[in-house]
C-alpha cells in the first residue's frame, strides 16, 4: 500500500477497562492472629517440632500431646520463641480438640492421617497433617521473617524445593532493616488514626513512610520521621487538593524491563491512562483499586483524539486523583509526551515523568546487538516515519539518514516503508546496509526480519502476509553486522524470525 492511499485512524473514545477477576488460588494465603490462642499439636517427633516452634513464635499456647516425645521438642520446651509449650506425654483424644484455634498431627499412616483430620473437623477446628496434603485445611508455606512484616510462599505441596528457593531470592531482596520500619509502623498506627486525618492525608502519610524505608531500608526511624511526614501531610492538607499526573514508560512489553520507580507510580495511581501497546502483564502492576481507562492510539487503527486525552487527564487530576499516564516503550520518544506536558503545565496541574527502556534498547538487548558499536557508528538517530497524515515525513533530513557512520532506528515505519527506501536510495544509502524490523519487541510473539536495506520493505510486507504482528520497529546500519544472526543477511531475500 502508497503512503498516498494511506487509511487514517478512526476516533474513539476513553474506554474503562473491566477489572480482571481473581486467578484461580490453589490455596488462599491468610496470616492467623495466634497470640495467647490455644494450639493443639498431636505428634512429638522431630518434623512435629518445626511446627510447634512456628506456632510458638506466633505467640499460641502450644500444647504437644504424644506418647513418645523427642530430645528436640523436650529442648523447644524449655526455650520457647514466645508463646509457652506445654508437652503432654500421652496419647491424644479428640476431648483434646475442643477450644483450639488449629490442630496440627503428625501421622505415620492415611489411615490415622484420615482420623485425626476428622476429629478435628468434627470439632470444627482446621487440621494440618503434616507431610499428609490430602487431609489437610491449610498448609505451612516458606517464610521470609521481618516479623511484624512476613512473607509466606506456598507450592501447594508441589515443589518445596522450588518454594524454599524462592524464599531464599526473596531473603536476598528483603533488606534485614525492614523489620525495624515494620516495627515502627506497627508503634505509629495508633497515633496516626487518631489524629483524625482524611484518607488522602493518611494515605499520604504512609506513602511518604514507605519511600523512606525504601531509600534507606537499614536506617532505625526515629521520631524526627514520624514528626517530618506528619509535617509533610500538614503543609500538602493546606493547599488545593489537586491531583497529579506521571507519565510512565512501560517499556517495550516485557514486564520485567518496568522500573521499580514504574511499580511504586502504577501502585500508588487511582487512574491508569493507558495505550493499545502496553500489555496485560504491566497493567497487573497497578493497585488493584485503580480505576484502568484505555486511551489507545495505534498505527492506522482506531484511535482517541489526543486533545480528548489531554482533556481527560487534566480533568482527572483536577478531582484530587493521582493519574499515572502509561505508554509504551520510552514516554519521551515519539510518544507525544511533549503535548500531554504542556496541557497539564496550563491547566496548572503538576507533572513528572518517570522513563521507560524504550523500544531500540529493548531490540538491541534482544539481538545482542550494540547499536553504537566503535568499528561502525558515529551517530544513533531516531526518527519517525508517520507524519500527522500517515505519510513519510517530508521534512526528514535524509542525507543524514543515508550516512554510513550512523545507526538509525525508524519508529512507525510499516506502511510508509517504500518511500523511505526510494528516498534513502536517492540519498545514496549504501544497498547493502544491513537492516532489522522487529515486531512486539520483548513480548512472547516477538518476531524479527533481517534483510539489507534494500530488500526489506519486500521482507516486512511478506512478514506481515504471514501473520507478524503489533508494533514494528526498524534498526539499520553496519553496527548490525556485527550482532549475531547477521549471516541472514548472505541471502538478501532471507529473514529470520520468531527469535
Amino acid at each position: 500500500m502508497s503512503a498516498a492511499s494511506t487509511p487514517q485512524p478512526e476516533d474513539r473514545a476513553p474506554r474503562v477497562r473491566e477489572g480482571g477477576r481473581m486467578e484461580k488460588l490453589a490455596r488462599l494465603p491468610v496470616f492467623f492472629g495466634l497470640h495467647g490462642r490455644r494450639v493443639l499439636v498431636a505428634g512429638g517427633s522431630e518434623a512435629a517440632v518445626w511446627k510447634a516452634e512456628l506456632l510458638s513464635a506466633a505467640g499460641a499456647r502450644v500444647e504437644v500431646i504424644a506418647p513418645e516425645i523427642c530430645e528436640g521438642m523436650w529442648h523447644l520446651a524449655g526455650s520457647a520463641p514466645d508463646g509457652h509449650i506445654a508437652i503432654h506425654k500421652r496419647p491424644w483424644s479428640a476431648e483434646d480438640l475442643e477450644g483450639a484455634a488449629l490442630a496440627i498431627g503428625d501421622a505415620e499412616t492415611d489411615e490415622q492421617a484420615a482420623w485425626f483430620a476428622a476429629a478435628a473437623r468434627a470439632a470444627g477446628v482446621p487440621v494440618n497433617v503434616i507431610d499428609k496434603p490430602a487431609h489437610c485445611d491449610f498448609a505451612f508455606g516458606a517464610i521470609v521473617n521481618r516479623s511484624p512484616l512476613v512473607v509466606g510462599i506456598s507450592t501447594d505441596g508441589a515443589a518445596p524445593v522450588f518454594g524454599q528457593a524462592i524464599r531464599a531470592k526473596i531473603e536476598a531482596l528483603l533488606p534485614q532493616g525492614f523489620r525495624a520500619w515494620a516495627q515502627a509502623a506497627q508503634v505509629w498506627r495508633g497515633t496516626v488514626s487518631a489524629l483524625g486525618l482524611s484518607f488522602q492525608n493518611r494515605r499520604r502519610f504512609w506513602e511518604g513512610f514507605a519511600a523512606r524505608a525504601m531509600a534507606e531500608p537499614n536506617r532505625q526511624p526515629d521520631e524526627a520521621d514520624r514528626a517530618a511526614l506528619l509535617a509533610e501531610v500538614e503543609a500538602a492538607s493546606g493547599a488545593p487538593d489537586v491531583g497529579s499526573v506521571v507519565l510512565v514508560g512501560a517499556g517495550p512489553g516485557d514486564p520485567e524491563l518496568l522500573t521499580l520507580k514504574a511499580v511504586r507510580a502504577l501502585q500508588s495511581a487511582d487512574v491508569v491512562l493507558y495505550d493499545d501497546l502496553v500489555s496485560e502483564a504491566v497493567l497487573d502492576f497497578a493497585r488493584r483499586e485503580a480505576k484502568k481507562m484505555l486511551v489507545g492510539k495505534t498505527g492506522y487503527g482506531p484511535s482517541c483524539k489526543q486533545d480528548d486525552i489531554n482533556a481527560l487527564m487534566v480533568q482527572l487530576a483536577r478531582e484530587g486523583r493521582r493519574v499515572v499516564r502509561l505508554k509504551g516503550g520510552e514516554a519521551m520518544i515519539f510518544g507525544r509526551a511533549g503535548e500531554e506536558i504542556a496541557a497539564c503545565h496550563a491547566a496548572g496541574v503538576r507533572v513528572e515523568v518517570v522513563p521507560g527502556i524504550s523500544a531500540p534498547q529493548g531490540a538491541a538487548s534482544r539481538l545482542v546487538a550494540s547499536l553504537t558499536h566503535r568499528d561502525h557508528a558515529r551517530r544513533l538517530q531516531f526518527v519517525t516515519a508517520h507524519a500527522r497524515d500517515g505519510k513519510l515525513p517530508r521534512d526528514l533530513d535524509f542525507k543524514a539518514l543515508a550516512d554510513r557512520t550512523a545507526t538509525t532506528v525508524v519508529y512507525m515505519p510499516r506502511r510508509t516503508l517504500p518511500d523511505l527506501l526510494a528516498e534513502l536510495t536517492a540519498a545514496g544509502i549504501d544497498a547493502a546496509t544491513p537492516a532489522v524490523a522487529v515486531f512486539s519487541v520483548t513480548r512472547a510473539d516477538e518476531q524479527v526480519v533481517w534483510a539489507t536495506v534494500a530488500g526489506l520493505p519486500e521482507a516486512v510486507a511478506a512478514a506481515v502476509d504471514e501473520g507478524a504482528t503489533g508494533p514494528c520497529l526498524v534498526i539499520y546500519g553496519h553496527a548490525l553486522s556485527a550482532a549475531e544472526g547477521a549471516k541472514a543477511l548472505l541471502a538478501p531475500e532471507a529473514r529470520t524470525a520468531q527469535m
